[in-house]
This record gives C-alpha cells, sequence and structure tokens, in this order.
C-alpha cells in the first residue's frame, strides 16, 4: 500500500512545487515570474524639482549612466516647462549628484523632435560621441507634455559628453515600418560592439486597436551615421510588455544581462512601469523569454510601490550599481518622478 500512496504523493508535491515556481498572473495574461535578483535599494539619490531653468520641475527619470575617467554622467529626461528634454547631472560617487540642466533643445515646429527630444543613448567611437534619443511631435497638453506615439530614434554627435550637441537630422537610425512590432515605437536602447558590429537593443511597441504591444529588437550596424538594419524577429515575444534596456556582461561568469522595465496591469486595467526585469543569456545574440527574473519592485524597492521605471546599470569594484526613476508612494503615474538606487554584488545571481 505504501509502494501506491508514496508515488501518488510525490506526483502532487512535484506539481504543487512547479506551480509555485511561477508568479501570480496579470488579469490579462501577461507573462509573468517568481524569480528574482536580490538587489538591495539604497533609496532616492536625486530628487526631482531643482534642476536648473525649470528642467525637471514636473519629474526626473529614464536614467541613463556612462562614466569617463573618475566622473559619472547621468543622462535623464527633465520634465519641465518646455516638456520632457534630456539633461545632464555628474556625480564622483553616484549619491551626489550636480544638476547641469538641459542638454538637448527642441526642434523647430516640423521636425520630428519639436516636442520632445529625450532617452539619450551614447556610444563613443574615437574621438567622437555618437548619441540616439528619443524624438516625437506629439505630447499631451501642458503642463505634463507627456510625450505621445509616434516615438522615434533621433541621432546627435559631440566631442564630449557635456556637449555641445549637433543634431543630424540627415540620419534616421530606427525608421518605424508598417506591419511590424515597432509600428509605433523604434526608440533608442543600449548600444554594445560586437567583433565589427555595433548592436542596438531598441524599443519596439505597435497598437492593436487599444491594446498596446511592447518589446525589445536588436539594430545592427557598422556607420553609426547611417540607417541601422533591424533583425525581423523580435528579440522576446510582444506578449513580454517590456521597453528599454541597459546591458551588463558579467566577466565572472560569461554571462550577459538585460535590465528592462516592465509594464503590468493592475485591477482597474491601467497599465504602468510596476518592475524592473533582467534577462541573461551566454550568447548575445540569442535570448530566451523564460530565462528572466525581477530585479526591482514594490518588494525590495523601500521608498516605491507604485511606478518603478527605467534602469541603468554600471560596475562599480565588485558591485553592480542600478539607477531607475520611481514615483514615491502608491503612485503609478508618470510625473513626481526621482531617480533612485539598488546594488547587487557580483557575479550576479537569481534566487
Amino acid at each position: 500500500m505504501l509502494k501506491k500512496i508514496f508515488p501518488i504523493a510525490f506526483l502532487v508535491f512535484s506539481i504543487l512545487a512547479q506551480r509555485s515556481a511561477f508568479a501570480q498572473p496579470y488579469i490579462d495574461g501577461r507573462p509573468a515570474t517568481n524569480q528574482r535578483m536580490p538587489f538591495v535599494d539604497a533609496g532616492i539619490v536625486m530628487q526631482y524639482g531643482d534642476g536648473p531653468d525649470s528642467s525637471d520641475t514636473y519629474g526626473a527619470r529614464e536614467a541613463v549612466i556612462n562614466q569617463v575617467g573618475d566622473t559619472y554622467y547621468l543622462f535623464y529626461d527633465g520634465a519641465g516647462k518646455d516638456g520632457w528634454i534630456a539633461c545632464l547631472a555628474e556625480s564622483n560617487d553616484l549619491r551626489t549628484w550636480t544638476k547641469k540642466g538641459n542638454i538637448l533643445t527642441l526642434g523647430d515646429d516640423g521636425k520630428n523632435d519639436s516636442k520632445s527630444a529625450s532617452s539619450p543613448w551614447v556610444v563613443k567611437e574615437k574621438d567622437t560621441w555618437h548619441m540616439f534619443y528619443v524624438g516625437t511631435p506629439n505630447t499631451t497638453p501642458p503642463p505634463y507634455r507627456i510625450p505621445a506615439f509616434p516615438y522615434l530614434t533621433m541621432k546627435a554627435r559631440a566631442k564630449s559628453l557635456r556637449g555641445p550637441w549637433i543634431k543630424q537630422y540627415d540620419v534616421t537610425p530606427l525608421p518605424p515600418k508598417q506591419n511590424s512590432y515597432y509600428t509605433v515605437t523604434s526608440s533608442p536602447g543600449f548600444v554594445v560592439k560586437n567583433k565589427k558590429e555595433y548592436l542596438q537593443f531598441f524599443s519596439g511597441a505597435t497598437q492593436d486597436g487599444k491594446i498596446v504591444k511592447r518589446t525589445l529588437g536588436v539594430a545592427r550596424t557598422r556607420d553609426l551615421n547611417q540607417s541601422w538594419v533591424i533583425d525581423e524577429k523580435p528579440l522576446f515575444p510582444l506578449e513580454e510588455q517590456i521597453e528599454n534596456s541597459s546591458l551588463f556582461f558579467d566577466k565572472q561568469t560569461k554571462t550577459w544581462y538585460l535590465f528592462t522595465n516592465h509594464i503590468g496591469i493592475n485591477e482597474k486595467r491601467e497599465e504602468y512601469t510596476d518592475a524592473i526585469w533582467v534577462y541573461w543569456t551566454k550568447d548575445i545574440n540569442k535570448w530566451s523569454a523564460t530565462d528572466k527574473a525581477v530585479a526591482l519592485d514594490g518588494k525590495n524597492c523601500s521608498w516605491s510601490k507604485g511606478a518603478i521605471g527605467m534602469p541603468t546599470v554600471i560596475q562599480v569594484e565588485n558591485r553592480l550599481a542600478l539607477l531607475y526613476d520611481a514615483s514615491e508612494g502608491a503612485s503609478i503615474g508618470h510625473m513626481q518622478r526621482s531617480i533612485g538606487l539598488a546594488w547587487l554584488g557580483l557575479p550576479l545571481r537569481v534566487e
């Protein structure tokens, strides 16, 4: 009798264990995960509201970190009096920041960046910095001026991260394409050089009626001043509902990690950036949607239990620093966000 009971009990236990490995589903069935990367939050390091010339009066978000020498350069979107425009802040320790104000300007009427020039990713080639930033001719009404579709990738260049940045309107890096996964969004992302070509992990989105589906794609080029060749298939299925990217290569484990913000949905069917997810692979050209974990959300963020937005990562000695934007408390809105910081020791691990 015991021989018969034990296999049945073991089978039931196995089924329950398998079920516990999956996160509670979202109300619309979008994928979830229970795996976690145990970042430890250090709280707010740059509060919105006091940028030069009212540059971040309504919020500071979508941080992108760079380092030259001992100085950290943080590009971020300042929601200011004129709209969402890329700003610069500098630091020597990632905790104390000096805000420099806007580093881009809005384009003239008729230009694709006439209402927003924001979210810049940069890469250096020889003595020139190449910038890929988000432009759009559409926003919501004042005072918040939240960018609206389409989100387009635009180009600028400079000799220094501090600028001045020269816009290159003659370059269309990532043109949107009908009947693709990037019809309403083909906005820039992290750029890395792989052998002789550059890879850009860009945000793609398409709209089906009122439903927006978001994912990441890969674009390739050997000439940073030309249009990129976009992979026909996205990096992950549209159902993943992710946007923006920051990559890190862990030399100890020879593993690539891709950090991105996830779009969740609540009981009222309101979508918002609910978490930072991380995917991993040994081959930068091959990724699986099953290899993912939550890096930061309301469970391990010390000051935000609502909207947690775009990540950017950088190695500091034997730790990985994760900077992100979020709203204090339980707010899920786009505005009044500040920049936070979290840490995890290397090599990275998943629990």
